[in-house]
Parts: structure tokens; C-alpha cells; sequence
């Protein structure tokens, strides 16, 4: 999700916008539900039926679950969050922060600096620290506008921890344990150094999610996984606590929990590696040459991408599967300067690598200059950052409080 891309996902200039999908929208009509022999059943047959299966929907999906407090009741609602670890880099702001801006005059928008995440791998307390503080004064400083979107951190909403364990008792084991990005991390760093969090972080995602009753999410490729774990998790907790059981209890009835929609990045959304045209922009990159940080200095991005890999072929050219850097690198120039692919193509078609390379770096230094000018007066004000981000957390939790309290309800708690 935080890792998450948005902006090329959604004609923005139309109020109902279409998108691609890579899961099927509704649920399971309720005869099937009946011949199920199990809410395992259930849910695998949803698993199937969406397996390979691609629409293109409208944004007009069903109405809320609950009832909710929304100073925009109307819209739809959107939520989305980048981990507080290492530096905020350009995949992240091109993939996710940049896109946020114009969804936030249209939807109900909650952008969130996801801190619970970023303890899943060792990590340093203090840098936490820094890093959330530093994520959220980024958002502010790209334009996301506090007086339309709502901006917290994770761990100031405790709705979040509190329905992760509610959830947690109804995942089964098995479908974390066909997590690809759990397998892949912890083939890494080895079993010794992995935590029960690393597992289990999925469900803490589909708390995220589920906790504001949220219409889309924006996912990447290698999210597509959790946020279809996240709709299996909304169908099975619907089947087994929500409806006329709900309602025995004194509830509403009917769904606990809406089932999100994925909002998934069209080819060419993700900003690649500096020194690996195959491998995507990371954080985690060993090294710093890889990627552009939002708050490099100019001399920084002049000599990265005086450095950048590049290749030995004539011109310049989009699209040439034997030239992953020289598409990555024209991608990011078409982004950066604000022209389209075919603008660029025709501009660049005949330059060397030296020009190109010069009047990328000026793209990137004349986009980024304003942000980190911005950014520099927000964190030069801490009170003003904290107020912000009090007001968010505030507006969020009695969104997300409503929802754990129905849950709470539904699976028997008795409340105070």
C-alpha cells in the first residue's frame, strides 16, 4: 500500500474515471455461500474465480458498510501510506506522493506515514523517529493539502494495532504463509533475524484498509498479493460474524466491512533503478547511486546521473526491451518535465548520452528545488507539523473507531 502508485491509475479529469483491475468487484452471491462446506471453501472458490481475471470497472462500486463520520460522505474514499524507512526517493513520489494530489480534490483522501510497518526488519529507534517526521513533512512540502486530505501517522490511530489482532483470529496461518515478499525477505536476512511481524504484517495492511471502509487502494505489482488477502479477509470476516449473526447481537446486520477495489499501475508507472534498469527504484538498494532522494542536493543528482548506467546503442528510444535504462531514464525525464511520451520521443530521438543527460539533471533540479524549499520551512516549524498531523490523526480515528467498535460488536465482545 505505502509502497503504493496512483495518479496513472484514473482519468482524473472524469469525475467517474475508469480503471483496470486485477481482481473481480461484489461478492460471492449468497447460494454459492450456502453449497460452500466451509468459509475456507468460500474463500478459495472467490480465489479462483479471480485468478487471471482482468475488468475494467466503473468507480461506482456499493455503499458503505457502516455508517461513518466523513466531512465528505459522498465520495468516494481513498487511503494510501509510504513507510517511514530510509529516504523518501523519486520512485516513491513519482509511484505514489505526486499522484496524490489531484485524488485529494475528488475523493475522501487519508494518506498516512505508516510507522507499525517499518518495525517488521531491524531497524534503528531513532532514525523511526526522524524518518516519520521527515515522510510526513514530505507529503506537505509535494502538495498534499491537510484542508482536503487527512494526514497522520499509523501508530497515533490505535484502532489500527487493536482490529490487527481482531483479524489476526481469523487469518488462517496458510495464507500468510504463501506470502512472496515474507519468503523473499526472510530467505535474506535468515530465520534468526526474522520476526513474527514480518508475517503477519499483511493483516496489519487489511486493518489499514478495512478500518476506513476504503473504495480503492492504490497497489503496486508486488502488493497485488496482500490487497487480495486484504478482500478475503473482508469476505470471510462478512461470512462469519456480519449478517443476521451480527444482528442477533444487537448490530446493524448486513457487511461489517466494505470490499476494496485495486487501483494497479498501467506499464510504465514505476521508476526503476539507477544501476539496474530491470530492478525498481528501492529504498533498500545498497547503494545510494541507485536512486534519486527528494531531498538530494544538486551537485548529488547532477553527478548520479552523470554516473547513471546507460548503454551503447544509437539515440533514444521508449519501449526497447534491450534498453531498460534508456527507457527508465527517458520515463523519468517525460514525468520530471511534464511532456508527453510522444513529446519526448521526438525530442530525444536523435541526442548522445551526454545532452540527455545534462537536460535530465536540470528537469529533475528545477522539479525537486521547490520541494525542498518547501520542506525546509515546514520542519523549521515543528509546532505547525504536529498540529497537522493531531488534526489528522483526530479526523481519522472517529472513522476508524466506529468500524473497530462494530467489530468488536460483531464478534462478541462485551463493550464498556
Amino acid at each position: 500500500m505505502g509502497r503504493s502508485v496512483l495518479s496513472h491509475f484514473l482519468n482524473l479529469s472524469n469525475p467517474s474515471p475508469r480503471f483496470t483491475s486485477s481482481l473481480s468487484s461484489g461478492a460471492i452471491p449468497s447460494k454459492l455461500l450456502k453449497k460452500s462446506g466451509s468459509i475456507d471453501q468460500h474463500c478459495l472458490l472467490n480465489r479462483q474465480i479471480r485468478t487471471g481475471f482482468r475488468c475494467c470497472c466503473s468507480i461506482s462500486v456499493s455503499q458503505p458498510a457502516g455508517q461513518e463520520s466523513s466531512s465528505s460522505p459522498l465520495r468516494k474514499r481513498i487511503v494510501s501510506g509510504v513507510q517511514p524507512t530510509g529516504t523518501i526517493h523519486l520512485g516513491n513520489y513519482l509511484g505514489a506522493i505526486k499522484n496524490w494530489i489531484p485524488l485529494q480534490n475528488t475523493y475522501d483522501t487519508f494518506f498516512f506515514i505508516v510507522d507499525l510497518h517499518a518495525i517488521t526488519l531491524p531497524y534503528e529507534t531513532q532514525q523511526l523517529f526522524k524518518a516519520t517526521r521527515d515522510t510526513a513533512a514530505i507529503y506537505l512540502a509535494c502538495g498534499v493539502d491537510t484542508s482536503k486530505a487527512s494526514v497522520f501517522v499509523q501508530s497515533h490511530v490505535r484502532a489500527h494495532s487493536e482490529l490487527m489482532w481482531l483479524l489476526s483470529s481469523a487469518t488462517p496461518i496458510g495464507w500468510l504463509n504463501k506470502m512472496i515478499q515474507f519468503k523473499e525477505k526472510s530467505r535474506k536476512v535468515g530465520d534468526e533475524n526474522v520476526g513474527v511481524a514480518l508475517l503477519t504484517y499483511p493483516v496489519l495492511m487489511a486493518s489499514d484498509i478495512l478500518l476506513y471502509q476504503s473504495d480503492f487502494v492504490p497497489v503496486g505489482e508486488d502488493q497485488k498479493q496482500h490487497l487480495e488477502l486484504t478482500r478475503e479477509l473482508a469476505e470471510r470476516v462478512n461470512y462469519l460474524y456480519g449478517g443476521r449473526k451480527w444482528k442477533k447481537l444487537g448490530g446493524r446486520g448486513g457487511a461489517i466491512f466494505k470490499v476494496p477495489e485495486p487501483l494497479i499501475p498501467p506499464e510504465g508507472a514505476r521508476v526503476m533503478s539507477l544501476t539496474d534498469g530491470c530492478s525498481k527504484m528501492s529504498k533498500s538498494a545498497s547503494s545510494d547511486q541507485s536512486r534519486i532522494n527528494l531531498l538530494d542536493p544538486k551537485d548529488v543528482i547532477a553527478n548520479k546521473i552523470k554516473r547513471c548506467k546507460t548503454d551503447s546503442f544509437p539515440g533514444l528510444e521508449f519501449d526497447n526491451p534491450e534498453r531498460p535504462e534508456c527507457n527508465n531514464l527517458l520515463t523519468i525525464y517525460q514525468l520530471m518535465s511534464g511532456r508527453t511520451k510522444a513529446e519526448v520521443a521526438q525530442e530525444c530521438q536523435g541526442m548522445n548520452w551526454g545532452v540527455f543527460k545534462r537536460i535530465l539533471t536540470d528537469a529533475l533540479i528545477d522539479h525537486l528545488h521547490p520541494i525542498q524549499v518547501r520542506y525546509e520551512e515546514i520542519m523549521s516549524d515543528s509546532a505547525y507539523l504536529d498540529r497537522l498531523l493531531a488534526e489528522g490523526a483526530t479526523k481519522a480515528a472517529d472513522i476508524a473507531d466506529a468500524t473497530l467498535n462494530n467489530v468488536y460488536q460483531a464478534m462478541g465482545f462485551l463493550r464498556r
